[in-house]
């Protein structure tokens, strides 16, 4: 796997699944809207702290265009961090801009999902000038302040579903449960909550997840960002110019749908999308849907059927 060498001296790895150049047609569409031709999408893995190979290819987005996807630090092939407070989303920001820097790229368009929109948050708030595009995927909204109930809702709401008990017993059981082999077989047999239905591809995509939590990193992924710190960062979105689009999944137990709302809403720039039948993972409930809905948008710069934040 290719590496950078960030900002403290660490060497981080990195994948790079290559996507076609793009026809005439699209490469001056792009221009037009404001973006950059060809240019590639960073994306972000979120968990906190899982490796990024959960990301796949984003339901096929890399047929479009080239994906970059960086491993955080003590994930997938990138070692772990000299310091506890290299795992906070703050200082993973400062990863990112070391990563832009070693691609020799002037800006780039930016998709993070989960947690690691907190990440992208960060980096928006201090290189805003260097994101054309911006796509936040089911968004929490812990940053905001907020932690709204609709995701509990929506849980509730599909108690007729045959998984729904044993997975009820596994989410109030991990409150209390410090031991992570435990940790790890709870987090799967709550797993069915994240995704839109349970089928086949849904249970395959779950089963990866215990094995790919990195449990330091994700304890480290708030560390020193106390309230100030976060006042601090939200006051600088509103200065980002580029177009955001934030999506969530109206069967998206874990994020909900409000978050989504409440991160938009700290954007001057963006508009929310609402993708219907997807839980957590969008790409992975219905690729055809959400993968035609971040191309335009990267192409564009907008989303037709996107609503303005809370």
């Amino acid at each position: 796997m290719p590496h950078y060498v960030s900002y403290d001296g660490v060497e981080l790895s990195y994948r790079v699944l290559e996507g076609p150049a793009g026809g005439s047609e699209e490469r001056a569409e792009a221009a037009e809207a404001g973006g950059s031709p060809g240019e590639p999408l960073i994306c972000l893995a979120g968990g906190p702290g899982r490796d990024a190979a959960y990301l796949g290819d984003l339901g096929g987005l890399a047929a479009h265009r080239t994906l970059i996807i960086p491993d955080h630090r003590g994930t997938g092939a990138s070692p772990p961090s000299p310091e506890p407070w290299g795992y906070a989303f703050p200082a993973l920001a400062e990863d990112l801009e070391s990563l832009r820097t070693h691609l020799g790229l002037t800006s780039f368009a930016l998709l993070a999902h989960d947690a690691a929109c907190a990440t992208a948050q960060a980096y928006a708030a201090q290189h805003g000038h260097r994101l054309t595009r911006l796509v936040l995927v089911t968004p929490g909204s812990r940053l905001q302040g907020e932690l709204p109930d609709d995701a509990e809702e929506i849980f509730e709401s599909r108690a007729a579903e045959d998984w729904w008990t044993d997975a009820y017993v596994a989410v109030h059981t991990l409150p209390t449960t410090a031991d992570m082999a435990e940790v790890r077989s709870l987090l799967l047999r709550a797993a069915p909550m994240g995704y839109g239905r349970w089928g086949a591809p849904q249970r395959a995509h779950a089963a990866t997840e215990p094995d790919q939590l990195g449990p330091v990193p994700r304890a480290g992924f708030w560390q020193g960002v106390d309230d100030p710190a976060r006042h601090a960062l939200l006051s600088r979105l509103p200065e980002v110019d580029c177009p955001v689009l934030v999506i969530t999944g109206d069967r998206d137990a874990l994020a909900g749908m409000r978050a989504g709302e409440l991160v938009a809403a700290s954007f001057r720039t963006a508009a929310v999308r609402t993708l219907h039948g997807v839980g957590h993972y969008p790409w992975v409930d219905e690729p055809d849907l959400f993968r035609p809905v971040v191309e335009s948008f990267l192409q564009r710069g907008h989303d037709p059927e996107a609503h303005g934040g809370a």
